[in-house]
C-alpha cells in the first residue's frame, strides 16, 4: 500500500472490509487517513448491506525499532498495527500491552 493515494488505501480497505475480510495493516494509517476512513465508512453505511467498521490500532514501542536519538530525546516510535474488520463479525476486540484479539463471527 506504500505507493498508493489515501483515498486509494482507503478504498482497498473498504472494500476489502464489505467482502468480510479482516485488514491487519502493519504499517497503520496516518491519523488524517484514519479519519477519512472513518469519514467515508459512515457515508456508506446501510442498515441491510453493510453495518460499519471496527477499527483497532496498536502502537509498537519496541526499543529496538528507534534510533539512538529517538531514544536519548524520549520520543516514542510512531510505527503502527492497524486491525480492521466488518462491525457486524467482530463480536469483540480487546487489546492491552502485549495483543490485540477478536472474537470474529462467521455470518
Amino acid at each position: 500500500m506504500e505507493g498508493l493515494r489515501s483515498m486509494e488505501k482507503i478504498r482497498m480497505i473498504l472494500d476489502g472490509v464489505r467482502d468480510g475480510n479482516i485488514v491487519i495493516l502493519e504499517e497503520g494509517l496516518s491519523p488524517d487517513e484514519e479519519s477519512k476512513l472513518i469519514e467515508v465508512t459512515m457515508t456508506e453505511i446501510s442498515p441491510d448491506d453493510f453495518t460499519g467498521i471496527e477499527i483497532e490500532t496498536y502502537p509498537r514501542e519496541e526499543a529496538s525499532d528507534q534510533s539512538l536519538l529517538d531514544r536519548l530525546m524520549g520520543r516514542e516510535s510512531t510505527e503502527t498495527l492497524t486491525v480492521i474488520g466488518p462491525a457486524n463479525q467482530i463480536e469483540t476486540l480487546h487489546k492491552d500491552d502485549q495483543l490485540i484479539s477478536a472474537l470474529v463471527s462467521r455470518k
